[in-house]
């Protein structure tokens, strides 16, 4: 569009500028709105279902010594599996992070995988078992890291 001095009107500009001009901006909204379906998550195909694969970072280190194995495996038993019956994994790994201190801590880990529904009470049941370790072990941080999934059985 253009101001035509003498009718002092909006006029168009050649329908090839004004075609490829639109041709541009369908295109961009092709981009931003496939895009908008990645961020939402995944499409799931031949029969797969939606969901949140969680991984969950905790340390052991505490100020009183360390998470033993038999603390851990009861940590699960009284606090994770009744959140996620229906099931999980957990295994042991080598880890280090950043302190509020700035100080770089290097320490024997816990891995702890789950993978459910995107839905509010599964959402809050991680939380509560992040908060649950954070106070039983005197934790100043543990790492969830939220993954969109496809599954399939």
């Amino acid at each position: 569009m253009y101001l035509d001095q003498s009718s002092q009107r909006c006029k168009r500009k050649p329908g090839v500028q004004w075609k490829t001009g639109w041709s541009f901006f369908g295109a961009l909204l092709w981009v931003v709105l496939s895009g908008c379906e990645t961020m939402n998550g995944l499409s799931c195909g031949g029969g797969g279902q939606r969901a949140v694969q969680e991984s969950v970072y905790f340390g052991t280190d505490t100020p009183s010594g360390s998470v033993t194995s038999e603390a851990w495996a009861q940590f699960l038993s009284e606090t994770v599996t009744p959140r996620f019956p229906h099931g999980l994994s957990a295994w042991q790994a080598s880890g280090q992070w950043q302190a509020a201190s700035g100080r770089i801590i290097y320490e024997p880990s816990y891995v702890l995988s789950l993978i459910h529904p995107n839905n509010d009470q599964l959402n809050k049941a991680v939380h509560e078992i992040i908060a649950s370790y954070k106070t039983r072990f005197r934790q100043e941080a543990v790492l969830r890291v939220t993954t969109p999934v496809c599954t399939s059985r």
